[in-house]
């Protein structure tokens, strides 16, 4: 019995982990097994200095194979005009000397030199394309890094066959936002500082729909609110060249990713010059964005203020210094234009507090009826935090004036790991049509889930903005079951089953007992 017990539990676990895995949309096959191959090649290396290796790789393979589609077109053309970088920066296409062509540096992989042949082909790209200028890596020519383990990863993106796997510019930039992901994951807290779950990019995306017009992230990382609002426009048979990409991001290596993540999808962004520090260092001073999407670094200290205390952007209020999140989302505001929309994620305690004067500036924020929306999301969507996160949603010019809508999605989500969970596409579509419907002015309250709610009452909160507040606790279906006859079967219930339990522990005690071992 003891072992058909065991038997079933660890039939049980397999289920569950294959049942999990059939859920885990970051296990999307191709992707992975890039990363997987990849990873067994990574050696001791730390992930922080890996994901330069891999994603300056997967860069260079892209634009390598898209300029060579272009130079096998143009040879078959029979003009003369293969070398002729106008015929490829024309169509949007990176041209890339004969030198630092991949088919060069695949025959190269094995020899000793491989790591200067990359950076050297690195340079010669940048040389060309002015965009690229100081973007690309060029450090696999450090001793550290070993040259064998490099090779093997040249030859595993030299032996990919992409054309079975669709469009190779979809894949290598799928590949490139899944290996960004996993990087994120194994950096631990650093890693969030360049990605945001697609999952939660998605949700602001499907809120905003970001079809065209000027779309601003002040603190991008590595691009994923610019690839979703790209995507969310191809997907509704729009044109990418309808909306305009600002950003900005303090840290250079991030910044970089960002502009070979949004190379690699074809999109060309405003980043900035350089990377620089938002507060300090605004790069867009004059841009009124139609749509700002960003999740900015949760409860950031020492971000300033000292340097900034009579700075235009204060209008609602000077924000602490030592916590950035009304600085963030007041930044957002005076960039933002006259018609235009926020979607950003922050720490609940924006919510709540009043510490600092942030209980002020968000009450001024709410009376200007700037406030349209504030969802509360579940736990555990991100790889670096526990920090539980809301998403705000600011318009200023609401269709619903003097209304507020709250959506308590707590409990959405799937958990596609022991650690992370992830919102379906059926729980982000349920939120987008629930902001919608309220927009719409067709939203009738569900208990538990959303409600909508005039500023007097928020007033009555005291400025709180916490969903759970107005939306109030799911109505339970009542089962008819009398309480008396219901308590008797679940006694009873519980009665067996801790008969059972007593079974099972005597009948384990007599198997340990029998090799020896007494309990």
């Amino acid at each position: 019995m003891l072992v058909t017990l065991w038997n079933l539990i660890r039939i049980n676990h397999q289920r569950r982990k294959a049942k999990m895995a059939d859920k885990n949309t970051a296990d999307i096959g191709f992707e992975k097994q890039i990363w997987d191959a990849a990873c067994v090649l990574r050696g001791n290396m730390d992930a922080s200095e890996y994901k330069n290796v891999v994603l300056g790789l997967i860069f260079l393979k892209y634009i390598s194979d898209r300029f060579d589609d272009k130079y096998k077109e143009l040879v078959d053309e029979g003009d003369g005009f293969e070398e002729d970088i106008d015929e490829y920066t024309s169509e949007g296409i990176f041209f890339v000397p004969a030198g630092a062509r991949w088919s060069e540096i695949a025959k190269k992989a094995h020899t000793p030199e491989i790591g200067t042949i990359i950076d050297d082909a690195m340079r010669a790209i940048e040389k060309e394309n002015k965009r690229l200028k100081d973007i690309l890596p060029k450090n696999f020519a450090r001793p550290e890094l070993d040259k064998r383990r490099l090779g093997d990863v040249v030859d595993l993106f030299t032996n990919i066959q992409m054309i079975e796997h669709g469009s190779e510019k979809d894949i290598l930039g799928r590949t490139y936002e899944y290996c960004l992901s996993m990087f994120a994951e194994q950096e631990g807290k650093r890693g969030g500082e360049f990605f945001t779950p697609s999952c939660v990019v998605r949700t602001l995306v499907e809120v905003l729909k970001p079809f065209r017009g000027r779309v601003y992230d002040p603190c991008c990382g590595s691009g994923g609110m610019f690839v979703q609002s790209a995507k969310f426009v191809e997907n509704h048979s729009g044109n990418i060249s309808n909306i305009s990409i600002y950003g900005q991001d303090s840290n250079p290596t991030t910044w970089k990713m960002a502009q070979m993540n949004l190379a690699i999808r074809g999109i060309e962004p405003d980043l900035g010059t350089y990377a620089a520090d938002t507060f300090l260092d605004d790069r867009h001073p004059t841009l009124r964005a139609d749509y700002i999407m960003a999740n900015p670094p949760f409860n950031l200290s020492d971000w300033g203020l000292d340097k900034l205390k009579e700075d235009q952007r204060w209008n609602y209020g000077t924000p602490p210094a030592g916590n950035a999140n009304f600085a963030w989302l007041q930044h957002m505001i005076y960039h933002l234009a006259p018609a235009g929309r926020i979607g950003m994620v922050l720490a609940n305690g924006s919510l709540s507090s009043q510490s600092g004067g942030e209980g002020e500036i968000r009450k001024n924020i709410i009376n200007a009826d700037l406030v349209e929306c504030i969802v509360a999301m579940p736990t555990q969507l991100f790889y670096t935090t526990q920090i539980p996160v809301s998403l705000w949603f600011i318009n200023k010019q609401k269709k619903q004036p003097g209304k507020t809508l709250f959506i308590d999605a707590r409990k959405m989500g799937t958990m596609v790991s022991r650690k992370l969970r992830e919102l379906t596409d059926e729980d982000i579509n349920k939120i987008s049509d629930t902001y919608e419907a309220f927009v719409d002015g067709t939203l009738e309250n569900i208990k538990g889930f959303c409600a909508v709610t005039d500023t007097a009452e928020i007033e009555k909160q005291d400025y709180i903005l916490t969903p759970g507040r107005y939306v109030g606790i799911e109505e339970q279906e009542d089962d008819d079951e009398p309480f008396e006859e219901k308590m008797d079967r679940l006694t009873s219930e519980l009665a067996e089953m801790f008969a059972k339990s007593h079974e099972l522990e005597e009948e384990i005690r007599k198997k340990l007992g029998a090799i020896g071992y007494e309990i």
